[in-house]
């Protein structure tokens, strides 16, 4: 049996800070055996909790009702928000519309959701999908999640041979993926500083963008193919 004191550094949660800290081990031929509640075994889960590691994969049947649960909590502080993101969500699925639809795992738990769903353009341009909405958990935020949902999506529509997507965001955070705003790319009812395009391969996009209707569902609206409720 060997008996020694090591010093370690954790992570205090409270102040983000890291600290040492001094931990009694005992070593005997089954193993490490820390008194000190366990030590060993609560630092490894603590480690993985500080850095979940986070699988991008495509959503199932079973995922369904956990995804509506994830957009509502994503969704429900933000005062920008007409909190029916689950709506739209809903009625795109009841429509067979989703082309792409994606979910964020950690151990078999959701934290996050992304779905591309085909659009039009006025002209009879084929090949262009619309995004939306990205959903995140709260506490599952800053930890590039949405990043990784939207890199992993975009790179499976370039894959199918998608001439491009278009959506509706936040200019600080979409351009980053290489998305510009296009004048001449109108959405009928959506201001244009806040609507966004990406072109794969040099496709140049023009004409009027005509939506799919499950992203006009709200609580009083039937989309085509089927029809939304509340989560």
């Amino acid at each position: 049996m060997f008996e020694g004191t090591f010093e370690t550094r954790t992570r205090d949660t409270s102040t983000k800070r890291h600290r040492l800290e001094s931990v009694r081990v005992h070593c005997g031929m089954s193993g490490y055996w820390c008194p000190e509640n366990q030590w060993w075994r609560a630092h490894r889960r603590s480690a993985r909790l500080a850095n979940p590691k986070i699988v991008i994969r495509s959503e199932t049947d079973a995922d369904q009702g956990v995804v509506g649960e994830v957009i509502i909590a994503a969704f429900t502080a933000l005062q920008v928000s007409n909190h029916t993101e689950q709506l739209t969500i809903e009625a795109l699925r009841a429509a067979n519309a989703p082309a792409v639809s994606l979910v964020a795992d950690v151990d078999g738990l959701v934290i996050g959701h992304i779905a591309f769903s085909p659009l039009a353009i006025s002209h009879g341009t084929q090949d262009r999908y619309g995004l939306g909405p990205v959903s995140v958990l709260p506490r599952f935020r800053r930890r590039d999640v949405g990043k990784a949902l939207m890199r992993e999506g975009l790179t499976r529509l370039n894959d199918m041979g998608a001439q491009g997507c278009c959506l509706v965001g936040h200019p600080d955070y979409h351009k980053r993926f290489g998305f510009k705003n296009i004048p001449g790319l109108p959405v009928e009812g959506v201001p244009q500083e806040v609507y966004f395009a990406l072109s794969f391969g040099g496709h140049t996009q023009r004409g009027t963008v005509v939506i799919h209707e499950g992203f006009k569902a709200d609580d009083g609206n039937a989309a085509r193919g089927g029809t939304a409720k509340r989560a």
